[in-house]
């Protein structure tokens, strides 16, 4: 399984909301699609698939790739998990 974080980058780019979180089984083009199109029609503009079936790890990885070395933050508005 992975996990497929979806989220908003803020105007300015310093923050990375994620706003939906779903398990899929790897690689399942279809299901990634039929979960990013209506996310992306309703203003989303990241999503990502993480190899990882937890939730935190994948915010974890996301913040490690995504944000950690831009100074960005990640902020989980799903499960409220911090990233170290």
């Amino acid at each position: 399984m992975s996990t497929l974080l979806i989220g908003c980058w803020s105007k300015d780019g310093t923050v990375l909301s994620i706003t939906a979180s779903h398990q899929v089984a790897d690689g399942d083009q279809a299901a990634l699609n039929a979960l990013t199109r209506p996310a992306f029609a309703n203003g989303a503009n990241w999503a990502c698939e993480f190899d990882v079936d937890n939730h935190r790890h994948a915010v974890q990885r996301a913040y490690e790739e995504f944000a950690r070395d831009d100074d960005t933050w990640v902020d989980d508005t799903v499960d409220h998990f911090e990233p170290v």
